[in-house]
């Protein structure tokens, strides 16, 4: 595949707002696959499907009930029968389900990014921890289970307090701590309800980070190293795992940014990784990363990336990806980017949010979000950590204020 072919792009995973944005200010005419089909996403969308409809005086739904792994495979062979799309571009919902990624990859060209197989070699975790422990990288003591029993033995093999995971999934939905083997039962009987086996995993306390990256067949460009925010109460999101947005970058000392580096670029060299990805970590107490999984494809931090930065992912992607290109990048950011997103604090309207320049995933105003679903995002800059999240919070008040007042 050569760019000068690529004219025509389609992204597709759960949430293709700000890819679908950074696509278009790179010349690419755009197309989409997406679950929630926002105001934002068609603006900028020359053809666009998406699984729920948005309509006023109609529920949305829960996203837990309606994703459907199939459906997007559905819909982009409904818009490659409608429009000549060039390149396929992967965010954020498909990581785990191989055997859409492969249908995916068979319907235009390979899919512009991390081929199916590299994608699985990274995504399947019990295979994947094994290579991290063969190559020394710090990660959670991870094992499989298919029964409350074999749960049991995990737990007391690897020691309270252990997280209880489920092996397919995104943005962390379903995930428990468990203290204990009361908590471990109840926890257990929730994660199951997401997928037949479950991972049972040696709880790493610290902070929850992220590190955006481009890389080629021979080298590694870190882009930031990103502040996880996750299960946030003054975002209504009840789920203590959830993803709620970013800051970035995070603020940490330079010795164990340096440490974040060297593994990222290990774990992308030896996987092969190639364009846009990201790698979820927690840094411990004592400093030290310990690698959770890989998101091999963009990332919800892209807008943030992009403004801190001052380049275009996608391009930046695509020249990765074709030319092995990567973009000269100053070591340290001289400003913050926040991205919040805010769930709805019980069953609401949807409000006209087209009139905040911060706001991004809009709904249709009219709609019915029901109670902890995504409702919108809110992205911001400032000088420092706490100006920007100062801002951020701001904003999410006023539209907190417009649904109560409704």
């Amino acid at each position: 595949m050569s760019e000068k072919k690529i004219r025509n792009i389609l992204a597709v995973g759960v949430d293709t707002v700000s890819l679908a944005v950074s696509a278009k200010k790179a010349g690419y005419d755009v197309y989409a696959v997406d679950y929630f089909g926002d105001l934002d996403l068609r603006r900028v969308c020359s053809g666009c499907e998406a699984l729920i409809e948005q309509k006023s005086g109609k529920s949305c739904g829960k996203i837990g009930l309606l994703f459907k792994p199939e459906a997007f495979l559905n819909m982009a062979k409904s818009l490659v029968k409608k429009f000549v799309i060039d390149a396929i571009l992967l965010s954020s919902g498909l990581d785990d389900d191989f055997e859409v990624l492969y249908a995916l990859n068979e319907l235009v060209a390979p899919i512009l990014g991390n081929q199916p197989k590299t994608i699985e070699k990274v995504r399947r975790k019990p295979e994947f921890f094994e290579e991290l422990k063969r190559l020394g990288i710090p990660h959670p003591a991870t094992l499989v289970v298919e029964s409350l029993n074999e749960a049991m033995k995990a737990a007391k093999k690897l020691e309270f307090p252990v997280v209880v995971k489920p092996t397919k999934g995104f943005a962390g939905a379903g995930i428990r701590v468990s203290w204990n083997i009361e908590e471990l039962e109840r926890a257990f009987s929730h994660v199951s309800l997401f997928s037949k086996k479950v991972l049972i995993q040696k709880l790493v306390e610290g902070v929850h980070a992220s590190v955006s990256f481009l890389a080629t067949s021979k080298d590694v460009k870190v882009l930031t190293v990103n502040e996880q925010l996750l299960g946030q109460h003054f975002l209504f999101q009840q789920e203590p795992f959830s993803y709620c947005g970013n800051i970035v970058p995070l603020h940490f000392a330079d010795s164990i940014v340096e440490k974040c580096y060297t593994i990222i670029e290990k774990i992308a060299l030896h996987f092969g990784l190639k364009g846009s990805n990201g790698i979820d970590l927690v840094i411990s107490k004592e400093g030290i990363p310990y690698v959770i999984e890989v998101n091999p494809r963009f990332q919800g931090t892209l807008e943030c990336v992009e403004k801190v930065l001052g380049i275009n992912l996608v391009e930046s992607h695509v020249n990765a990806c074709l030319h092995g290109l990567l973009p000269q990048i100053r070591r340290k950011p001289s400003t913050f980017c926040i991205r919040l997103i805010l769930y709805a604090p019980k069953r609401v309207i949807a409000p006209d949010l087209t009139n905040f320049p911060q706001v991004r995933d809009i709904p249709l105003p009219g709609c019915i979000i029901e109670k902890g679903e995504p409702l919108c995002s809110v992205v911001v800059e400032g000088k420092s950590r706490s100006l920007a999240l100062c801002k951020a919070k701001e904003i999410a008040k006023k539209i907190c204020d417009m649904l109560n007042s409704a």
